[in-house]
């Protein structure tokens, strides 16, 4: 293939063809390419096989022109190849690409040079947490007036309408950029944020050393820096910022924080009074989503829009009208039987344990699906995993697992959820494992009590919505 071009250059200069549009991280930036007015093509896997048709209808509805993924979409070398530096070289559209001299980019160059291009960059960089706080940031600045380019991997509710029922990014003003950035891959380190927001660091794709060093890395390029003074990994990482804001729901030493005693929370939403040291100023924040762990995010949020210009006062203002995230503890619906439902992202140990602390937070027993998002994730993180799930549930609750998500590939699929299981057990949990959802499906339906909590945890398939969904219905 030839060099690759400079994608901020002239975006409309040539034609743009994602291989996986539908996927969390090419959909927002087919969609940002296209509203700055460039030709934008794609295909997908799922497409083929019919998977989640409500969402490529919506893209066709919008003027996304599909292909089967089979090579037909490349046909011409002014064409740009956008694949996920995953995708091998044995799929069509690389294949024809490489006939053509077509130029490829991965989904993380092409956001790199999409945001580093902007006079302010708003980074939002951590183990956990990412979509969350750069949909907050995101409705932060769009309520402060200012309009926003938003690049997510999750779906924002406070943007979605009839024309765009998949808003997981928002079309703004080309200088004012917001994104998550990526560890798990290295390309966070493309990235030379304005603002550099780090929320965690722990166990998920790579080592622990490797991450301290890549986020390290991530603070020293930003030109400000705002660091999470309640993660421990995170806060002696912040030496490494460059004049660091720090927040924090329980570190006294944070700059922006919250006031001891202020918290009162709920099942579903949650209050505390914001306190900035700074100024020794005093907010109160409402708050619509559940759990600590979104409290914050909520600080992130605010202290990252604060670096970026917006005032603390209407940083606190704009999250209570703050809707969340589809797929980050997403209430489903409570059947009339009274068992609850959420479809939840959570597939690594943080963001799995924040979920079953919030579920726990409150009374009744929790049945815990879990859908592992790959085999090799499973692999790296599966005993960590297994110890999150027995130490977080109660001698009552039930996790259940599948086989993982696999779409095909040349993965080693030698170790699977039946390992979890085990390692549940020896760790003094209660959980089962059946190979297919459908399986699963059947056990939470025949089992689940009035009061009970299903919660559909799971990444990479948005299928998981529809069997969410499908649950509830199946309850009544």
């Amino acid at each position: 293939m030839s060099e690759l071009p400079d994608p901020t250059a002239n975006l409309t200069a040539r034609p743009w063809f994602f291989c996986g549009i539908g996927g969390s991280g090419m959909q927002p930036l087919a969609a940002i390419l296209k509203g700055r007015g460039a030709k934008v093509a794609g295909s997908d896997r799922s497409f083929d096989q019919g998977r989640t048709p409500e969402k490529f209808a919506a893209l066709e509805r919008q003027g996304f022109r599909l292909f089967p993924q089979d090579g037909s979409g490349i046909d011409r070398a002014e064409q740009v190849l956008v694949a996920s530096a995953a995708v091998e070289d044995t799929v069509p559209e690389v294949v024809r690409a490489k006939e053509l001299g077509v130029p490829r980019l991965t989904r993380a160059d092409l956001n790199a040079a999409l945001f580093n291009a902007a006079e302010t960059g708003v980074a939002v960089a951590g183990t956990s947490g990412k979509s969350t706080v750069t949909g907050m940031l995101g409705w932060i600045l769009h309520h402060a007036g200012k309009q926003p380019t938003i690049m997510n991997g999750a779906v924002m509710k406070n943007f979605v309408s009839d024309d765009r029922p998949f808003a997981s990014a928002v079309v703004g003003d080309a200088d004012l950029y917001v994104s998550e950035v990526d560890e798990s891959d290295g390309s966070i380190a493309q990235y030379t944020p304005a603002v550099g927001i780090l929320l965690n660091v722990s166990l998920d794709h790579k080592s622990m050393d490797e991450l301290r060093q890549l986020f390290g890395d991530f603070l020293a390029a930003s030109e400000r820096g705002v660091v999470n003074a309640d993660d421990e990994e995170a806060f002696r990482l912040v030496a490494q910022a460059n004049a660091p804001l720090t927040f924090g729901v329980t570190n006294t030493c944070a700059a922006l924080g919250i006031v001891e005693g202020s918290i009162a929370e709920g099942p579903t939403r949650q209050a505390a009074m914001v306190h900035d040291k700074r100024d020794d100023s005093h907010h109160a924040l409402t708050l619509n989503l559940p759990g600590r762990h979104n409290l914050s995010n909520a600080l992130a949020a605010i202290a990252g829009s604060n670096a970026a210009g917006v005032p603390v006062a209407d940083g606190v203002a704009a999250l209570g009208e703050f809707a969340g995230l589809a797929r980050r503890f997403d209430i489903v619906g409570t059947s009339s039987s009274g068992v609850t439902v959420i479809d939840d992202f959570g597939h690594n140990p943080e963001k799995a344990a924040a979920t079953l602390r919030t579920l726990k937070a409150h009374p009744g027993r929790v049945l815990a699906f879990f859908q592992p998002h790959g085999y090799g994730p499973l692999k790296q993180m599966g005993a960590e995993l297994a110890e999150t799930f027995a130490r977080e549930l109660g001698p009552k609750d039930v996790t259940l697992l599948c086989d993982p998500v696999y779409f095909g590939g040349t993965v080693d699929r030698s170790e699977g959820s039946e390992r979890i299981v085990d390692l549940i057990a020896k760790h003094g949990g209660k959980a089962l494992c059946m190979n297919t959802r459908e399986g699963c499906g059947d056990w939470l339906v025949a089992n689940a009590k009035p009061g009970d909590r299903i919660a559909i945890m799971g990444a990479r398939d948005d299928t998981l919505s529809v069997f969410a969904r499908d649950v509830l219905g199946r309850l009544g």
